[in-house]
């Protein structure tokens, strides 16, 4: 029994040293292409973009269920972009707060009984249009609640442009994301489906009418081990995975998308969550099929500020619903593993992410438990557990340090020494049971879904001006 503990204990050590491995090989990937990303985001051009009739007008959907406290801020801030040519749709998923009325009240909207919606993908029965010729970049959709993918095909139907962008309604865009993104999809127009925005964590900053006047670190342990994540997440890995077009995921908080290709993949997922990583997949897949030629990209410098949970309650409601989705996405698309058809996405990516992410809480938490049990029945070779626990501590800290490296050379949001401090202090800390946590929410998320459970579960929001006060 000790040594069938001791064996699988160390299987699952070796098991997270190459994830790492791989994860490590992708940041590589990361640091040779940010030289190019940073000369690109110091460059000028996007300027003169901001006020050319080249560049393609969008449609920016933002799908809305009870956001009464944050939706005017994000629309205050959607409407300020510096962006030649675009509008904004506000999709109300049946709310049951104020969300609607709160956006009647302070844009003027009136319902448009004649407006038309066309149907190219399905989504739930539209209740009204609202609009004010006073704001004309603006409209409303309100609907019954269908989720939000069922809001983003609400938001296709309407849209009048070629592009579409996907933006949370509890997330603030600075003015020049979406310039930003539009110079990377005006590179290569014809073969760029989609590009995801860099989604950086909000708590903490001081915002003023929807704008983030100062960048500063959240005050709340939480929030700031998030902050750490999304940088391992965004710079660390999405860079990396970008660039050899194995990108499986494009935040839902924000991203940019060809609305041609969405409508040929049928639209968003509805009724489960993981839509955002469900209509990336189904992009490579059409595109593997057909033989055509294709990215799908990465502007980091293109910022997304978003509110990050500040309570267990809520961070663990959000990472259930992700293990739901990402297990749900894996189990529907599992004919292309290993599937030399599908390249990058069915040779690495695919499988890279069914080891780390789907079935990573399983060899983590299992492997954890066999090298703790075989410690207790003979602590003679206690030593061994602890090395292997340090090298794996060690390796795991050198990918955080990595992002943050790369934060500090490329974008330098946080320059006091007191905040790179900061960060670093955070980064070690979160080994010590945050992610052990993490891997337990999604460990539950996988029985929700096998139990078919697909509520978005709890959220809620606070207040912009709540977060300025604080700060």
């Amino acid at each position: 029994m000790r040594d069938l503990l001791l064996g699988y204990g160390l299987f699952a050590m070796y098991y997270v040293m190459v994830v790492n491995s791989i994860y490590l090989l992708i940041t590589i990937f990361s640091h040779l292409n940010i030289s190019k990303i940073m000369k690109r985001s110091r460059y000028t051009r996007y300027q003169s973009l901001a006020g050319s009739d080249r560049v393609p007008p969008v449609s920016i959907l933002v799908p809305a269920f009870n956001e009464e406290l944050t939706i005017i801020e994000n629309v205050r801030s959607l409407l300020a972009l510096h962006y030649p040519q675009y509008e904004v749709i506000v999709i109300n998923d049946g709310s049951k707060d104020d969300t609607l009325q709160v956006l009647i009240k302070e844009f003027g909207l009136i319902r448009q009984p004649h407006a038309r919606i066309r149907n190219v993908v399905h989504s739930s029965p539209v209740k009204g249009i609202y609009h004010n010729p006073q704001y004309p970049q603006l409209y409303v959709i309100d609907k019954e609640n269908g989720g939000k993918a069922d809001s983003l095909n609400a938001g296709i139907n309407l849209s009048h442009y070629p592009l579409i962008a996907s933006i949370d309604a509890d997330s603030l865009l600075e003015k020049d994301a979406l310039i930003r993104m539009a110079q990377v999809y005006m590179e290569n127009p014809e073969e760029t489906v989609a590009i995801g925005g860099n989604v950086r964590i909000a708590n903490g900053c001081l915002i003023e009418d929807g704008i983030v006047k100062k960048v500063r670190l959240p005050d709340k342990l939480l929030p700031m081990f998030q902050t750490i994540e999304y940088m391992k997440a965004f710079l660390g890995g999405r860079i990396g995975w970008s660039s050899i077009n194995g990108l499986i995921i494009v935040s839902g908080a924000f991203g940019l998308f060809r609305k041609d290709c969405v409508i040929k993949v049928g639209g968003y997922r509805e009724g489960y969550p993981g839509e955002d990583m469900n209509i990336i997949i189904k992009l490579h897949k059409y595109m593997l099929e057909n033989k055509l030629k294709y990215r799908v990209a990465f502007c980091p410098d293109a910022v997304c500020w978003t509110q990050a949970p500040d309570t267990f309650r809520i961070l663990s409601s959000q990472r259930k619903r992700w293990g739901r989705g990402n297990l749900k996405n894996m189990l529907e698309y599992r004919h292309m593993l290993f599937n030399p058809k599908y390249k990058i996405m069915g040779l690495l990516t695919m499988p890279y992410n069914v080891m780390f992410e789907t079935l990573n809480p399983y060899f983590k938490l299992t492997g954890l438990l066999a090298l703790i049990g075989y410690s207790l029945m003979d602590m003679t070779d206690a030593h061994i557990v602890l090395v292997f626990m340090a090298i794996n501590l060690l390796y795991g800290y050198m990918l955080t340090v990595s992002a943050i490296l790369l934060e500090e050379r490329a974008f330098r949001r946080y320059p006091k020494m007191s905040d790179l401090a900061k960060l670093l202090g955070y980064g070690f800390l979160m080994f010590f049971g945050y992610y052990q946590l993490g891997a337990i929410w999604r460990l539950l998320g996988h029985i929700e879904f096998f139990r078919k459970n697909n509520t978005w579960g709890v959220m809620t929001r606070q207040s912009w001006k709540v977060e300025t006060r604080q700060s």
